[in-house]
């Protein structure tokens, strides 16, 4: 059976898509998507600056469009991961009675790194940084599986 894991953010347009460019790329027989709480950003393309970023270490998400979290995704993956505490919040405010599906933050991959959330480079302007962290617990991710 293949692992399906949902990487979720504010609006899908900067960290979740990075997480999940990043992640295909390491583990391409893993089933990856990516979601955003809000609904600011459906159908557009992820933010430009964090496509260049990306497109710089080799990671190409330009294929990506930004869709809204629903309460359909419990179903649907087997994993779901919150960029921070906020997402997981948001998240699990949706979880339908009885689902068990794992929400975790993607940073508590990334022990090495002293952080308890992925910061939003669409407001610290620092999508390195994001990357480095993203590229990181991606690594801590893939282990875990």
């Amino acid at each position: 059976m293949t692992t399906k894991i949902l990487f979720v953010c504010l609006g899908n347009i900067c960290r979740s898509p990075a997480a999940e460019g990043v992640f295909r790329a390491l583990a391409p027989n893993v089933k990856t998507d990516s979601a955003g709480t809000g609904n600011w950003h459906v159908g557009e393309s992820p933010y430009p600056p964090m496509q260049n970023a990306a497109k710089a270490r080799g990671v190409d998400v330009s294929d990506l469009r930004a869709r809204q979290f629903g309460a359909e995704d419990f179903d649907d993956f087997d994993l779901i991961i919150g960029m921070d505490d906020k997402n997981v919040k948001d998240i699990e405010s949706l979880r339908p009675a009885g689902n068990v599906t794992p929400v975790t933050r993607f940073a508590d991959y990334a022990p090495g790194c002293d952080v308890d959330h992925v910061p939003d480079p669409y407001y610290t302007r620092d999508f390195d940084g994001v990357l480095d962290l993203i590229e990181e617990a991606a690594k801590g991710l893939h282990k875990s599986l």
